[in-house]
C-alpha cells in the first residue's frame, strides 16, 4: 500500500493529523501540503496547485485528504488520482460554518465539500461493508465521519496514548495535579512524540507573542491550593470560537471582584478580533499568559497549571484542545450544543452564558472544588491505541479492488 496524503491547509489540527499518519505509516506514504494561510484561496485553488505538484507514481493506492481540498476538481485534473481509493476527512462543515459579518454566505466552500464526498450507492455499500460504517441519511457521515468526529482527538492525545503511559497515568494526572504538580507536569511532558495542538501553532511573525512558561515564577511564594482559580481558553483567535462570549463572562467576574487568573492561548492569524486587545487591557493583572506558547512543553505546562478549561465555540466538530486540557487535569466547561454532548458528561455542559458565569462564580469562590474533582468522562477511546487499527483498515486497499 502507498498512501498519498494531501493537505491544502497544513496547520493546526490539519497538520497534526497528517503528521501523525505520516509518522505511523512511515515509508508507506507521500505527503503533499500547502501552508496554513489564506484559507479561502486554498479552498478555491488548491486542486490546481496539487494537479501540478503531486508526483506521478504507479504505487499510489489510497488518497487521503482534508475537505479543504476540492477533491472533485483534483481528480478531474489528474485522472490517475481519480482511480485511487479516496478518504476525505472533514474538520468542519462549511454549509453551517458561522459567518463573521451579516452578509450573504458564499456557498462555494460548502458546494466544494458536496462535490467531494458525493458517492454512488454501490460505493456507500462498499464502505459500510469494509469498515462497518452505518448509513443514517447524512451523506457526509457515510464517508467515515461517525468515527472521524470522535477520532479528531487522535491529533495530540492519540500518539501519546499509544505509549500506554498516558492511559495509565490519566487518573493520576487528575489527582497529583493538586497534590504535587511537578509529577503531573513530568507525566504530560513525556508526550514528546505528539504534535502541537491547534492552540500551539505559531502565529504570523508580526503577531507572535513568544511567552515562555515559567513554573517557578508562577508558583513562587504562593501555595498552590491558595492561589486564585486559573481559567484557560486554548483556542484559535477567530470568531467561530466565540471569544466575545468568553471575555464578557470574565469581565463580569472582574466587575464582581472575584479572584481569578486567566491564560488565553492559541493561534492567531493576520486578522485578530478587536475583543482580544480590549479584553487584555480590561483584565489587567488577572492575565497570566496571553497568546502563543513557543513549545508544546510550555503549552502542556500551562494546561497543567490551569484549573478550568472553557469552550465558547459556535462551530466544533470535536475540540482537540478541550480533550488535551482534560488529559492535563482541567475541569471542562463546554456549550450544551455542537459535538460536546457526545464527548462530555452533562455536568460539564452549560446552556447559556449566564450559566457559564454562575459556574465560574462558584469556582472563583471555591477553587478547591475543581482542584479536588476527578473527571467523570472517558477519553481513552480517542487515543491512537484505540483508533490506530481502524485508520489502518480505512487506509488499506487491494491494488485490484474496484473502487
Amino acid at each position: 500500500m502507498c498512501v498519498l496524503l494531501i493537505e491544502a491547509f497544513y496547520g493546526g489540527s490539519h497538520k497534526q493529523l497528517m503528521d501523525l499518519l505520516q509518522e505511523e505509516l512511515q515509508e508507506d506514504c507521500v505527503l503533499c501540503t500547502l501552508p496554513a494561510k489564506k484559507w479561502h484561496w486554498r479552498a478555491r485553488t488548491a486542486a490546481l496547485y496539487f494537479m501540478q505538484t503531486v508526483p506521478i507514481s504507479p504505487n499510489y493506492r489510497i488518497l487521503f485528504a482534508s475537505s479543504v481540498l476540492n477533491l472533485a476538481e483534483l481528480t478531474a485534473l489528474r485522472p490517475d488520482l481519480g482511480k485511487l481509493k479516496k478518504v476525505l476527512y472533514f474538520h468542519e462543515n462549511q454549509l453551517v460554518y458561522p459567518v463573521q459579518k451579516y452578509q450573504e454566505r458564499d456557498f462555494q466552500y460548502g458546494y466544494n465539500q458536496i462535490l467531494s464526498w458525493f458517492m454512488p450507492e454501490h460505493k456507500l455499500a462498499h464502505f459500510e461493508k469494509v469498515i462497518g460504517v452505518k448509513r443514517n441519511g447524512d451523506a457526509c457521515q457515510t464517508v467515515g465521519l461517525p468515527s472521524q468526529q470522535k477520532c479528531r482527538a487522535l491529533m495530540k492525545t492519540s500518539n501519546a496514548a499509544s505509549k500506554s503511559e498516558l492511559c495509565e497515568a490519566q487518573p493520576r494526572l487528575h489527582t497529583t495535579q493538586h497534590e504535587g504538580l511537578p509529577s503531573a507536569l513530568i507525566a504530560v511532558t513525556r508526550l514528546n512524540k505528539s504534535e502541537a495542538s491547534e492552540s500551539t501553532n505559531p502565529c504570523p511573525e508580526e503577531d507572535k507573542q513568544h511567552l515562555t512558561f515559567n513554573l517557578s515564577n508562577t508558583l513562587s511564594g504562593q501555595d498552590y491550593q491558595q492561589r486564585p482559580l486559573h481559567i484557560v481558553w486554548p483556542h484559535r483567535w477567530e470568531h467561530d470560537k466565540g471569544p466575545e462570549t468568553f471575555f464578557e463572562v470574565l469581565l463580569k467576574l472582574k466587575e464582581k471582584d472575584l479572584p481569578f487568573h486567566v491564560s488565553v492561548l492559541g493561534e492567531a492569524f493576520s486578522e485578530i478580533p478587536d475583543i482580544f486587545s480590549e479584553a487584555k487591557k480590561a483584565l489587567g493583572s488577572s492575565v497570566l499568559h496571553w497568546g502563543y506558547l513557543p513549545t508544546k512543553d510550555d503549552y502542556f505546562q500551562a494546561l497543567c497549571m490551569a484549573d478550568v478549561v472553557i469552550s465558547t465555540a459556535k462551530h466544533e466538530f470535536f475540540g482537540v484542545a478541550m480533550v488535551e486540557a482534560v488529559y492535563c487535569g482541567c475541569y471542562p466547561l463546554c456549550p450544551k450544543a455542537l459535538v460536546y454532548p457526545e464527548i462530555f458528561p452533562a455536568e460539564y455542559l452549560y446552556s447559556t452564558p449566564e450559566q457559564l458565569f454562575k459556574r465560574l462564580q462558584n469556582f472563583c469562590k471555591r477553587p478547591d472544588i475543581v482542584r479536588k474533582h476527578l473527571y467523570k468522562g472517558e477519553t481513552a477511546g480517542f487515543s491512537w491505541a484505540a483508533l490506530g487499527s481502524k485508520f489502518r483498515s480505512l487506509l488499506a486497499a487491494e491494488p485490484k479492488e474496484d473502487l
